[in-house]
């Protein structure tokens, strides 16, 4: 491809995220009667105009004591709307729910929605979804971070059963274009995946899911080529090549820039540029001509990720959503309510 083609393509996809004023709402999710940013304050609904209020003051009450509960909110986020929609069933407990697969096994955060839903069902007894309270902390926790807030559509309702055969989350050492597929097979695209990466702006990972770049990479039994060589070795040191046995697999940040700041930043794409990314799954946005031109600006400007990032994670927010008469509120974010 042509770079002036190239350039106009990138320019076009970028377009579609920062126009402004009525436009806007073109590429956003529609507001409905089911699904809207005022669904708790129709009676009709049972009501709760105040939610949005009490799950902010949750939220920032625990940021200040944790603030890594940004990145646990987001790989929830993602974790529940990616596999079978935005319906909480990542939130259910049971011996084969989806907090059983493997690709959850570092999931965190489930506590405190639970203390938020207390605080939401003292206030307004069985009318706000689990699904909803978790869209509505991650936002918040996300903006307190350093990304935009965002309004949040509401209406979502919570689904009855949680599978762990459904989980199909990718890998986090494919390519670009496997990762493309992926987020396309939901009804995303390729702005939505280059911004949506931008969540391991903060965060960790173990280090079993970047050994093969360290050490043996594609089964070459060399490190990835790509990656710049102090960061390799830096990488080394926190990543043995043998994890000692009877310890816990060492966690590494998956921005070292933001570290236990856990700040939302546009580092993360300024470190793909110079080969620096942790996950192999994100240093391959380097490789795909659009993947690499979108990562390029966001690296330069932070408020066109910014306006990105809020428009991706809505997208992201709406998937597969349970409403009207379809799934429940439940009482209880881990169980189902009770049978009547």
């Amino acid at each position: 491809m042509g770079k002036e083609i190239q350039l106009c393509l990138v320019a076009s996809v970028l377009a579609m995220a920062f126009v402004s004023g009525s436009e806007a709402a073109s590429t956003l999710p529609p507001e409905s009667k089911q699904l809207s940013r005022k669904f708790y304050k129709k009676p009709i609904n049972g009501t709760c105009p105040n939610v949005e209020t009490y799950v902010n003051h949750q939220v920032r009450f625990y940021w200040n004591l944790d603030k890594s509960i940004t990145a646990k909110f987001l790989k929830l986020l993602y974790a529940d709307c990616m596999v079978n929609g935005c319906d909480a069933s990542i939130l259910l407990d049971g011996p084969q729910s989806e907090k059983k697969a493997s690709q959850n096994s570092g999931l965190g955060g489930f506590l405190i929605i639970d203390k938020i839903k207390q605080v939401i069902e003292e206030r307004c007894p069985g009318i706000v979804s689990c699904a909803d309270i978790l869209n509505l902390a991650t936002r918040d926790a996300i903006h307190l971070a350093g990304a935009p807030s965002y309004p949040v559509l509401l209406g979502r309702r919570d689904g009855y059963s949680s599978q762990a055969s459904w989980v199909d989350l990718p890998q986090p050492s494919i390519s670009w274009e496997d990762g493309l597929t992926y987020f396309q097979s939901k009804g995303l695209d390729i702005l939505d995946y280059v911004t949506l990466l931008g969540g391991h702006s903060l965060g960790k990972t173990h280090c079993q899911y970047i050994r093969d770049r360290l050490y043996n990479f594609k089964n070459t039994g060399k490190p990835d080529p790509s990656m710049k060589k102090s960061f390799l070795n830096q990488l080394r040191k926190d990543c043995p090549k043998e994890r000692i046995k009877g310890q816990r697999d060492q966690l590494v940040y998956l921005n070292p820039d933001s570290g236990s700041n856990y700040r939302f930043t546009n580092k993360f794409y300024s470190r793909v540029q110079t080969n620096q990314a942790v996950l192999g799954v994100d240093q391959e946005l380097r490789y795909g001509n659009i993947t690499d031109e979108i990562s390029q600006e966001f690296a330069k400007d932070f408020e066109d990720l910014r306006k990105s990032f809020a428009l991706s994670i809505t997208r992201m927010g709406v998937l597969k959503v349970l409403t009207g008469s379809n799934g429940e509120v439940r009482k209880n974010c881990r169980t189902q309510n009770p049978k009547r």
